[in-house]
């Protein structure tokens, strides 16, 4: 039997430059995606895939991350008052139980990699989950849950994937494919961010991932690597033919929230979903686009 996931790693301590202004002096993750800000519905994902304890890496100014998920008494008191049982239930939904959220930090930006390894003490020995804010994927049934069930068969390292045009290679961590059933991608190798006539293939990894805890050894060495940073892929790369390594194709859209377009695009088409006012959204997109 597979270890359990327990535990997931969301590395939130990025300064969120793309967004400026507006993340001046809000965290990026706080940005609003319809009614949730994006931290959010990473955490819900988490949450719908069985997770149980969430460890978040930050940095300074990421205070209201901390203060989203904590409990406000105040709040709830005014809301009993007023009777708004509506609004009781919707605050529900942001309360994480003490001893289940955990943060670290991450005091120099060096990479996804030290991210991730800022957090090895908090996970332990044991396989995680990592879910980075930015990727938001649109899903009935939950990415990550999608990825738990490919490990409970496999077991291993997996990443979320899915295919990217050719000219955008040189924007992701791509897969060198040894076998593929079309749901579930062997690896045999991946290339961080190459360029297109360099490429292994098309397929990309996107911001999920199910590690093995053995991730933390290689992340020691501090190696650097795109851009002068310890990048997460080149220590998954290291431990290929160590450990079972898949790419899992799962079911849903992705959207790369870390771009202005990508957000605008998912703000889109989280409205359109939203069965209380899709409808409404799409009449006013006729009207905008008319």
């Amino acid at each position: 039997m597979k270890p359990p996931i327990r535990k997931a790693v969301f590395p939130v301590a990025g300064l969120g430059t793309r967004f400026l202004p507006a993340t001046k002096a809000m965290p990026k993750e706080m940005l609003t995606l319809v009614d949730r800000p994006l931290i959010q519905h990473a955490v819900d994902e988490a949450r719908a895939a069985g997770i149980e304890q969430f460890i978040f890496v930050t940095s300074r100014g990421k205070g209201a991350l901390e203060d989203h998920f904590d409990s406000n008494n105040e709040l709830k008191r005014t809301l009993e008052a007023r009777g708004k049982n509506r609004e009781l239930e919707i605050l529900k939904s942001t309360d994480i139980d003490s001893g289940q959220l955990l943060f670290t930090r991450q005091r120099e930006p060096l990479g996804l990699g030290h991210a991730v390894w800022c957090a090895r003490h908090l996970v332990g020995n044991e396989p995680f989950a990592i879910l980075l804010a930015d990727d938001v994927v649109l899903a009935e049934k939950s990415c990550l849950k999608q990825m738990i069930e490919a490990y409970n068969e496999v077991g291993g390292n997996l990443v979320g994937v899915v295919d990217v045009p050719k000219q955008h290679t040189n924007r992701y961590g791509i897969l060198d494919v040894e076998s593929d059933n079309g749901r579930l991608a062997k690896v045999k190798g991946l290339v961080e961010k190459p360029e297109p006539e360099k490429a292994p293939s098309t397929l990309s990894i996107i911001g999920r991932y199910i590690l093995q805890p053995q991730i933390f050894t290689e992340l020691e060495n501090k190696h650097t690597g795109a851009g002068g940073e310890i990048q997460l892929t080149d220590s998954m790369a290291r431990l290929i033919g160590k450990q079972p390594f898949h790419g899992v194709r799962y079911e849903g859209t992705r959207y790369d929230c870390g771009d202005k377009v990508g957000f605008i695009e998912a703000t889109a088409a989280f409205a359109l979903a939203n069965p209380a006012f899709g409808t409404q959204v799409r009449d006013a997109l006729k009207k905008l686009l008319a």
